[in-house]
């Protein structure tokens, strides 16, 4: 370890559940030492693109160097997946990583949930949907083990799909992505909107929420800052814990994410939440 950091080794291509024949996979990014705490990370890219190495040089490893264990997973990508899939494969490594932590040497008691983007729209819906049935699913097995998580860091992501979902015509035609559509496996407006009302995580927080750690830029063109904002509101309207990082000049993806200082901040908050030392 050097200047605060410790190197990182990974475990690859690790198999934490199998779907209609096809592997989803995951890999382990590890701190020196023991007892470090345990986040999965949830990579962005609209639910459509990326993959559990999206962000490994960059972002995850990075991280990981500053005393967290970080687990980088895949999920099954729209179009070809619709909601719920993805979250249900994201609730199946979290049942994993706990039914096969000790054996792999991680302290999976208190586990956390990173996401960027895309990503930190299905982690942040996945710790507030414990106990729906309708969103758990049984990828993978492992059903005795619990999908909670106890701590969410939520990067740029959307709070409100109806919102995203419902850009104006002009809107549209200047941000012509229709992730929500393709995620929902609806192409009717109406229809869209009625279903992404139902998926708002602002619906959903409740004084039972884990903490939350949001992160956004001022300049973000993709999703407004006011997503990040409105989720900090709800959580703290409801009783719950959240601390809201607003980033000055950062768009969306924005290299200032990844800063050394960003994410020394980040695994600080983690290590303090899940009830880890550093190490």
């Amino acid at each position: 370890m050097s200047g605060g950091r410790h190197a990182v080794t990974v475990d690859r291509d690790l198999v934490y559940a199998t779907v209609d024949g096809a592997e989803l996979r995951l890999d382990i990014h590890r701190p020196a030492g023991e007892g470090a705490p345990v986040v999965v990370y949830a990579h962005g890219g609209g639910w459509s693109r990326g993959d559990r190495r999206t962000d490994a040089a960059g972002r995850v490893a990075p991280l990981a160097a500053f005393g967290v264990t970080v687990v980088a997973v895949d999920y099954r990508l729209a179009p070809r997946a619709v909601f719920p899939q993805p979250l249900h494969d994201l609730k199946a490594a979290v049942r994993w990583l706990r039914a096969h932590g000790p054996r792999l040497g991680l302290a999976t008691g208190n586990l956390g949930i990173w996401g960027a983007s895309a990503g930190a729209y299905l982690g942040s819906l996945l710790a507030l949907s414990e106990g729906d049935s309708a969103l758990e699913g049984s990828v993978g097995g492992n059903l005795g083990h619990s999908s909670a998580v106890q701590a969410v860091v939520h990067w740029f992501g959307q709070a409100d799909l109806a919102a995203s979902a419902g850009r104006s015509e002009v809107e549209a035609r200047l941000l012509p992505f229709r992730f929500e559509a393709d995620l929902l496996g609806v192409t009717d407006p109406v229809e869209l909107a009625d279903r992404a009302r139902g998926l708002s995580l602002l619906s959903r927080v409740s004084p039972q929420a884990p903490p939350f750690l949001i992160a956004h830029g001022d300049r973000d063109r993709i999703v407004p800052p006011s997503e990040g904002f409105a989720l900090h509101q709800a959580l703290g309207r409801a009783g719950a814990r959240s601390r809201l990082e607003v980033l000055a000049g950062a768009g969306h993806e924005d290299p200032q994410f990844d800063d050394p200082a960003s994410l020394a901040c980040t695994a600080a908050w983690l290590r303090t939440v899940l009830g880890r030392p550093p190490g």
